[in-house]
């Protein structure tokens, strides 16, 4: 690890993140908190860096990692799934959690939804660009649910509102973040988790294998000596598992 006067001079590592999207990041009384902000603090200490947020304001989570190619941010550490659309554009680091899909329904409308199979005739909300987007598409092109219905990544309050009001009917999410969302919204439950196994990871401007290579390295120093664990714990509770390293 570099001393303080090196990490002075070193240019920041600016993060890309698109807030709120807790427990993985959003904004508290104190700044940015959540699970992506505690694990890129000291990835950036390892490499020498101070941690800069950068925040993103787009209306499809795809469009984060334009940002890449362009500069404006370094990397990418926003409870980001690993795809193969998604390699196409950006260099995936080793993928630091597994998780998956979970479906959010108000009890009080919609008390006999257990399941996927339970959305026939029923609209389904995604926010635009998120991976709940094709796994809701699915079975809505096989008739098994009545439509999938796309908000802008940044209107996660308004579906959960129209969960209660009819907008939607369920809402489709990775786990930690629906568990975290019904905290304080006690009409709306999760009903259904593990709907997909997906993993997730931070990742850099395509070709950039330097800065790949040393976020992994820091990575492992994280897994190994517990940090990981107990940022997963802390932040991440049964709706995700650290995972093991290289897919």
């Amino acid at each position: 690890m570099r001393g303080d006067s090196a990490r002075q001079t070193a240019k920041p590592l600016r993060v890309g993140a698109a807030l709120p999207d807790p427990p993985f990041e959003f904004m508290g009384e104190t700044g940015p908190l959540g699970f992506d902000v505690d694990l890129m603090r000291p990835v950036a200490e390892a490499l020498g860096r101070t941690w800069k947020l950068v925040r993103f304001e787009g209306q499809d989570f795809a469009g984060i990692f334009a940002g890449l190619k362009t500069g404006l941010h370094d990397c990418v550490a926003s409870g980001t799934t690993i795809t193969p659309e998604r390699a196409e554009t950006a260099d995936f680091c080793e993928p630091y959690v597994m998780s998956g899909q979970s479906l959010v329904v108000d009890i009080g409308r919609h008390a006999q939804v257990r399941s996927t199979a339970d959305l026939a005739g029923l609209t389904i909300g995604v926010q635009q660009g998120n991976t709940s987007g094709p796994v809701a598409e699915r079975p809505a092109a096989k008739g098994h649910v009545g439509c999938v219905r796309h908000y802008a990544y940044h209107d996660i309050d308004a579906v959960l509102d129209d969960l209660s009001s009819g907008g939607c009917d369920a809402f489709m999410k990775l786990a930690p973040v629906t568990q975290w969302l019904v905290r304080d919204r006690p009409r709306l439950r999760v009903v259904a988790t593990g709907i997909t196994k997906e993993l997730l990871g931070v990742c850099v401007r395509k070709g950039d294998t330097g800065l790949r290579a040393a976020i992994d390295e820091a990575q492992r120093r994280l897994r190994a000596d517990g940090t990981l664990q107990r940022l997963v714990d802390r932040w991440l509770g049964d709706g995700a598992s650290v995972a093991g390293g290289a897919p």
